[in-house]
């Protein structure tokens, strides 16, 4: 009897963690040499339904020649509203007219829909603010590829038609976000938008293991900076690990210049020698660098702009190697 308790309850546990697991729309993609596990968006069940990362292409998972590059890196207790509850290569839109509307109007995040200010409060992104409209969100899955698109119209005058395609590259260890932002509203959209880059290369925490390297000679001042993190000749190498409570963060580095080709950003772990290259076709406006003791993040920034009835388009480029 005691057994046959036992047997039921771990049954019970199981139906219980699948149940969990499956409430979270998802899917995966493989071109055969890579494997990718995606998070779909959803309002209601949702992994994530943050306000401030776009929620087009969660990738929770990617696997390249039995390494590993994505995972779990927030430690702090689940809440898919939590604003940064998401992993992957996610992306954030600057909001659009945050600072010129008035509290209790709205303002619109790309990817996110049209929130809510609440006060006269400056932007900040931990904030969970109100989300009035979340348009329409459309997905459409493939063998090697998904696409994600996301229709807006605000009464401030903006509306667009943002599609952003997470695709692997056939025959190849690569991953391309492809986007297209096509301006329906009758409001200019000109704007920023960045990848935050969670990666988790092995599981490899911020330490000596992991460095970044660039095309050019990189600088950066800001927490850690010098003491935890150094930046000397092309790469950014860690002096020790970083721990709880630590604080690594640059709001910009320097070095690079106005060509795409500067756009050229390795994430390395040389412990269990894999890799990976970033690079996009447009120029880098800013570059940020964040890390706590779980991951590695250098947050490119570029500059987007559509008139009315026109349309942007770009793509970032992932390369997985071994050293």
């Amino acid at each position: 009897m005691k057994n046959l308790i036992v047997v039921s309850v771990a049954f019970i546990c199981m139906c219980v963690s699948a149940f969990k697991v499956a409430d979270y729309p998802g899917t995966e993609i493989s071109n055969g040499i890579v494997q990718a596990k995606l998070y779909l968006p959803d309002s209601k069940t949702g992994y994530y339904r943050g306000k401030r990362f776009d929620w087009a292409g969660v990738i929770h998972s990617l696997e390249y020649k039995g390494h590993s590059y994505f995972g779990k890196w927030n430690q702090a207790p689940y809440d898919p509203e939590l604003h940064d509850a998401i992993m992957g290569p996610v992306e954030e839109f600057v909001a659009l007219d945050f600072d010129e509307v008035k509290p209790g109007d709205t303002f619109v995040k790309i990817g996110v829909g049209t929130l809510v200010k609440p006060d006269d409060k400056k932007y900040a992104f931990a904030t969970n603010y109100k989300l009035e409209n979340g348009g329409k969100w459309t997905v459409k899955k493939g063998k090697d590829q998904v696409a994600f698109t996301h229709e807006l119209k605000d009464k401030s005058g903006y509306g667009y038609v943002y599609t952003k395609t997470v695709r692997l590259v056939p025959g190849k260890p690569g991953l391309v976000l492809e986007h297209n932002l096509k301006n329906t509203g009758t409001k200019a959209i000109a704007t920023s938008t960045y990848n935050h880059n969670f990666f988790m290369i092995d599981n490899e925490r911020s330490n000596e293991n992991i460095r970044i390297v660039f095309p050019f000679d990189v600088s950066g001042e800001g927490s850690g900076f010098g003491s935890i993190i150094n930046a000397k000749g092309k790469q950014l190498t860690y002096a020790r690990e970083v721990k709880p409570g630590d604080q690594v963060f640059s709001s910009g580095l320097t070095g690079f210049g106005t060509s795409a080709k500067d756009y050229d950003i390795r994430i390395e772990n040389t412990k269990s020698r894999a890799g990976v290259r970033i690079t996009c076709d447009k120029p880098l406006e800013k570059l940020v660098y964040w890390a706590c003791p779980t991951t590695s993040c250098p947050e490119p920034y570029i500059r987007i702009a559509a008139e009315p009835g026109k349309e942007v388009s770009w793509k970032v480029n992932y390369e997985f190697y071994t050293l």
